[in-house]
Parts: structure tokens; sequence; C-alpha cells
């Protein structure tokens, strides 16, 4: 078996402000994604730890950016699920001016895991996080969740739309399968990890 870096990941802290965050130095990166895109699942199966961020019936559970420290000194920031109707609308306008505020100001930021759900793929937050990715700067990498629910041949249709929307937009992000139930893909998702964490 692959020596898995990510294995040592154990939470740090919790933040409601990008201000409350560890300090700015080193190298981080941020996973994003709607609510209910299977964003807590797919931290834990790449970090090999079923309980490491909290997966819940309830989607929109994440509420603060939640850190977790690797032992390289690297670290993994779990940012508010987006898009869950039965938070405030308050509540959501919060969530984007903080999620706003640590993309563009945060220095050690490397990269974004946009977590897509494969069934429902390219929503209109996931086309947004993308530009604005795009537009700062930042590195993505898009995860296509959840495609155990889907025939092999439907998977591999969806990966081909998503790279090719993506490519007719003139972005540079990545994507990839992967299923946290089936443990697919997840090679490949740590390879990109580790590529952004030492991105300079």
């Amino acid at each position: 078996m692959k020596h898995n870096p990510f294995r040592s990941a154990a939470f740090l802290t919790s933040a409601a402000e990008p201000r409350q965050l560890p300090a700015d130095s080193g190298a981080e990166i941020a996973f994003a994604g709607r609510s209910n895109a299977g964003k807590s699942s797919a931290l834990n199966a790449i970090c090999d730890q079923s309980g490491l961020a909290r997966t819940s019936k309830t989607p929109g559970r994440t509420q603060l950016l939640n850190v977790f420290a690797l032992a390289d000194g690297g670290r993994l920031v779990d940012l508010p699920g987006y898009g869950y109707a039965k938070v405030p609308e308050a509540m959501r306008d919060k969530w984007r001016r903080v999620i706003d505020a640590y993309l563009r100001e945060r220095e050690s930021l490397r990269g974004v895991v946009l977590i897509v759900d494969s069934r429902h793929p390219l929503k209109e937050f996931d086309r947004q996080m993308l530009a604005y990715c795009n537009d700062i700067g930042l590195a993505c990498h898009v995860l296509l969740t959840k495609t155990d629910k889907l025939g092999r041949g439907e998977a591999a249709r969806t990966l081909a739309a998503v790279r090719k929307e993506i490519a007719a937009a003139g972005y540079t992000a990545s994507a990839q399968l992967f299923s946290a139930q089936a443990k697919t893909g997840l090679d490949e998702a740590r390879g990109a990890l580790a590529a952004l964490l030492s991105r300079s």
C-alpha cells in the first residue's frame, strides 16, 4: 500500500472568520462544495480516517472553517457547505462573505478541491467557484463524487463532459472521478492534493 501523507491529518481548530485561523504561513488546501456533495466523506476517505470530518444526514452542518493539520506542517481547510435551502439567507450571505475573504486574502492557500456530485455535475455554485478560482489565479481540482451511483460508461461520459466544459471556459482546473464509498480515485486525489500543497 502506498504511503498516505494525509493519514496524519488531525483536527486543529474551527474559525468563524478568516482572522481566527492559524498563522498565515506554510501551505494549505481548501475543500469547497455544495452541502450535499459528499465533502466530509471525501475528506475522511482521502485521510483514511472515518471520523475526521463530521458527516451528517443533514446537509449544511459545516458552518465554520474547520482546519486539519498534517504532520509535514500542511493544512486542509473544510469550508462551509454551500446552497442548503434551510439555512437562513442572512447565514448564507455571511458564509459567502467569509469564503470570499478567505479565498481572496489567504496567502498560504495553494488551491481548492471542489467537491461535485457526479450525478448533478456543474451546478451554478460549481461554475461560480471555478470562475472565481480562475479569476484570482487559484489552482482548482474537481472531485466528481458518488461515482459508485453511476454506471462505468455514464461516469466516464460525465468526466469527459466536465473536462470539456472546463477547457471551453479556458480554465486550468483538473477533474477526476471519485467515490468515498467504493474507495475509487483515492490515489489520484491524494496525488493531486500533494501537488497542490507543494506549489510555491
